[in-house]
């Protein structure tokens, strides 16, 4: 019988990424998938700023920019015109070292997840199919349907469900997926066009309820539509194709296509597991929360949920930590999952609802308030930072402590441009950031436990950051941080440690 320390069920971006994390901290994964081949069709598409910086941390974010498409802004239209444009990168140059909107598809993503895991030794298993498990307390017993359609028994000590919406894991432990479905059937098309919106930058149609966005793709006239399709056809979706999408959200756009690559159609739903976590079986990406396409969030939040979990298996796994590290996984990401499901709920309703209401708000009160509200810097730093996912934050988690400047525990670390101190994060282990000056014994004390520690010559830009003075920041393997102190001192790391059993 196979042993392995996480199986891993589902080899999409999520799956992928949790090997790759726990692949480089030392563990023994096997990840297996039940299709024949990685995916062909460019799905999802946004990678945002805060998954480039955890990438950053796997030496990946540079081949992700250089294959992908920076998007510099997104624009608002009504009644065939431009109302409003928030330039992201005017807004998050000193937020965070990636302040655009990167277009990356999914299947070129994944082919260069596949690579990376292949270079340190592991292989995704195609045509296998996990057919049930079983949880023993001490491993989880496993059956696999190879190829051949034989099935094989395997053993790990935990088990990783990344296998989307209609996960087996989520269904095999008896967990509720409660949630709706939009009315609307929606489309995707990647087509060769020209016309205004074909500039490099992500244009929105809010003027009809059919809804249209208009992606940019890497290359010279490519584009990835996304819209909703409404009337006869709508009860004949098996039957739908291009030419039966309704034009006037395109031709609003002065969008002109001239060829379509790629077109297929889907509903969309709503939803969130009532667990993300039950015994030694874990739900990760689709299989633990879907919702609508508003803001690319998907695919970036199922990355988020693979890193937060893989340092603390390997933390557990490694006997630095109690098993109880891993109820944190569940704590930080569903209450996230919640209110990005709430709040794309609400944008994607607002502009593809029929209801007059909506309509009213879409042709006179946004583009009347949008403008207005982008003049606000304000406003455009907190709508990047929601979309960017840097403004994530597990302050409420009882793992996370303390407070010093504006930064609390539970924060992404805040980036400062003037020194990089993002870049000491490519360790993927515990750290310490002093911003100002270290006593001799919290350095003393930290050579002990073999502990790195970055202390950084004070500077007005660390102030502006938010970052208090002499003040001392316990950083979490996934870059966030678990305690802020505004005394830097060993007793405070002591204490916050021993009171989690967290060893290094």
């Amino acid at each position: 019988m196979t042993r392995s320390d996480v199986l891993i069920v589902g080899a999409g971006p999520t799956g992928l990424v949790l090997a790759l994390w726990l692949t480089k901290l030392g563990a023994k994964v096997r990840i297996v998938d039940k299709t024949a081949a990685a995916g062909t069709t460019s799905r999802a598409l946004a990678v945002h700023a805060r998954t480039l910086e955890l990438y950053r941390q796997l030496n990946l974010a540079d081949a992700v920019i250089a294959r992908g498409h920076k998007v510099p802004a997104v624009n608002l239209w009504v009644g065939g015109a431009k109302k409003a444009t928030i330039s992201f990168e005017n807004v998050g140059a000193d937020i965070t070292p990636y302040p655009f909107l990167h277009i990356f598809p999914q299947d070129e993503h994944e082919k260069l997840l596949i690579s990376r895991l292949a270079y340190l030794g592991v292989s995704v298993e195609r045509n296998v199919e996990c057919v049930g498990f079983e949880d023993r307390g001490d491993r989880v017993v496993a059956r696999l349907r190879r190829p051949d359609k034989s099935v094989e028994i395997c053993e790990a000590s935990w088990l990783a469900g990344c296998d989307g919406a209609q996960s087996m894991a989520r269904k095999a432990l008896g967990i509720g997926f409660p949630g709706g479905d939009y009315s609307h059937i929606f489309y995707v098309a990647d087509v060769d066009a020209s016309g205004p919106p074909m500039d490099g930058e992500l244009h929105v149609d809010l003027d009809q309820a059919d809804f249209l966005a208009v992606f940019p793709l890497a290359g010279q006239g490519r584009a990835r539509l996304v819209g909703a399709i409404r009337g006869e056809r709508f009860k004949h979706p098996e039957f739908i194709q291009f030419e039966d999408i309704s034009p006037r959200a395109i031709e609003n756009l002065d969008l002109s296509v001239g060829k379509v690559n790629w077109f297929s159609h889907y509903h969309v739903h709503h939803r969130v597991a009532e667990h993300f976590r039950k015994g030694r079986v874990f739900l990760l990406g689709d299989a633990a929360h879907i919702h609508s396409p508003a803001g690319g969030q998907g695919m970036n939040t199922g990355i988020g949920d693979a890193i937060n979990l893989a340092w603390k298996l390997r933390s557990v796994m490694a006997g630095l930590a109690p098993e109880t590290l891993l109820d944190s996984y569940e704590e930080e990401r569903i209450g996230f999952a919640h209110r990005l499901v709430h709040t794309t709920d609400r944008v994607f309703t607002l502009a593809s609802s029929e209801s007059w209401f909506a309509g009213l708000l879409r042709k006179h009160v946004v583009p009347v308030a949008f403008p207005l509200l982008a003049k606000s810097e304000g406003f455009r730093r907190w709508l990047f930072r929601n979309i960017s996912q840097v403004g994530v934050t597990y302050r409420d988690c009882p793992l996370n402590s303390g407070y010093a400047g504006k930064v609390r525990g539970g924060d992404r670390l805040p980036w400062v441009e003037s020194v990089d101190n993002h870049k000491s994060l490519a360790e993927m282990r515990w750290q310490i950031h002093v911003y100002g000056e270290a006593p001799a014994e919290l350095d003393k004390w930290r050579r002990q436990y073999d502990l790195p520690m970055h202390v950084f010559d004070w500077r007005d830009d660390f102030k502006k950051a938010g970052l208090a003075r002499n003040a001392l920041y316990l950083l979490r393997p996934d870059s966030y941080v678990a305690l802020a102190s505004p005394v830097a001192t060993s007793e405070a790391l002591a204490r916050y440690l021993t009171a989690r059993r967290i060893r290094f």
